[in-house]
């Protein structure tokens, strides 16, 4: 139905659980990565618990700006984990020493089959942000309960963010307190 440069629309003739045939309009994407960068306690100059690292982006869809983690889709052939260094520099100017992958999930699953690979970066550095044209990029550290705030007022309503987080906090010690 449609094919641009970040994904295809497309209309399949499928056999649903049941048996019966219907068709099914699906967008199809080539996934994508999302970092959540992480300070440990006294790795970062404004207080003695760990901190993430939040981007403020534009995004037309949204209707504003969105508090959320670097993230991108991979390019043809990339390695997920080199997509979320990429990523990670490119939009927050950031390097990392650790790099771990946390989970993976499907963003909308009623209709497309984007899968996002979550990872945490530890052992932050500064790197050289380069964002590409049409990004607008505020860099943000905060405590990590001031992010669970956020989410809580709903300041923070972005899926992939909100996912990673949670899981940080629930699956990992790096987020306790």
């Amino acid at each position: 139905m449609y094919g641009g440069s970040f994904f295809k629309v497309r209309r399949d003739r499928v056999r649903l659980p049941d048996g019966s045939v219907g068709e099914l309009e699906i967008i199809r994407h080539p996934g994508a990565v999302a970092v959540l960068p992480v300070y440990r306690p006294g790795e970062w100059s404004s207080g003695d618990g760990a901190a993430v690292v939040l981007l403020r982006q534009y995004r037309y869809a949204a209707g504003g700006y969105v508090w959320e983690i670097p993230a991108g889709k991979l390019d043809a052939g990339e390695a997920p984990e080199l997509c979320a260094r990429r990523e990670l520099e490119e939009e927050a100017g950031l390097r990392t020493a650790e790099l771990e992958k946390l989970t993976s999930i499907y963003t909308t699953p009623g209709f497309t089959d984007e899968q996002i690979d979550i990872y945490v970066a530890t052992g932050l550095s500064e790197g050289r942000a380069a964002p590409e044209r049409g990004e607008f990029i505020e860099t943000e550290t905060l405590p990590v309960a001031e992010a669970f705030r956020l989410i809580e007022e709903g300041e923070i309503a972005d899926s992939k963010t909100i996912c990673s987080l949670l899981w940080a906090r629930c699956f990992t010690a790096l987020l306790d307190g």
